[in-house]
């Protein structure tokens, strides 16, 4: 007896879509491809996946070679890592969301508007040299338009190292971003100019001018907010 995702032909798309397609296995690489290893990682970027479904799709992908499960080194719990094959799969997921931001182009529904995923997204691609090695520096970001548990994130830097919290760090704050979440979504998208998000006050920042300049310096944006395919 076949299971419902196997196609029965030798057809090497078919081979592919017999591991991609199954439900949530495409931002499970993703993360993956992002560089997220350890479960609790992947989970930031996959928050409305359960942790069943998630343990699910990285043993079917340990199955089809393309992720090896080592211990990780601190001693507690597992790393997964991709494989070559795994590391082979980047173009393909890279052309989803190409292919999406053409022709599936349009406006975010609130449901799309998730702050975790957003933060945790911006945690792992902005510049954390630009802040010097001997220096802490605390960013606290106001988000608007979403329930009050999830409107305040804190981004702190640290010889390089950025870290997402969910809770004050409880060190003094260098500057604060307030913005309604689908403007921050939006810019970070690439959809709208930072520099207009800034002018407007659609994204407001308060600090010291410095800190205020370097902004638009360790704010990176998104992948796909600075490629077309």
């Amino acid at each position: 007896m076949k299971r419902e995702s196997e196609y029965g032909q030798f057809c090497p798309i078919a081979m592919t879509a017999q591991i991609l397609t199954a439900k949530w296995m495409p931002l499970v690489v993703r993360e993956l491809l992002c560089g997220s290893q350890r479960f609790s990682q992947l989970q930031k970027g996959l928050p409305l996946m359960s942790p069943s479904l998630l343990s699910t799709r990285l043993t079917e992908l340990e199955g089809s070679g393309l992720v090896v499960k080592n211990p990780a080194p601190s001693g507690k719990g597992y790393e997964y890592v991709l494989t070559e094959a795994g590391q082979e799969l980047r173009p393909i997921i890279t052309m989803y969301g190409f292919w999406a931001e053409k022709w599936l182009k349009k406006e975010y529904t609130e449901e799309e508007l998730d702050p975790s995923l957003l933060m945790w997204d911006i945690r792992r691609n902005v510049d954390g040299t630009v802040f010097p090695d001997d220096r802490r520096a605390v960013v606290q970001f106001e988000l608007s338009g979403i329930k009050k548990g999830q409107r305040l994130w804190w981004l702190l830097f640290e010889r390089g190292d950025v870290d997402l919290c969910l809770r004050d760090p409880g060190h003094d704050i260098d500057l604060i971003v307030s913005s309604h979440i689908r403007a921050l979504t939006e810019v970070w998208m690439g959809r709208k100019p930072l520099t207009e998000a800034l002018n407007s006050e659609t994204i407001k920042l308060e600090g010291k001018r410095q800190d205020t300049r370097d902004f638009a310096k360790w704010f990176s944006l998104n992948f796909f907010a600075h490629n077309t395919a």
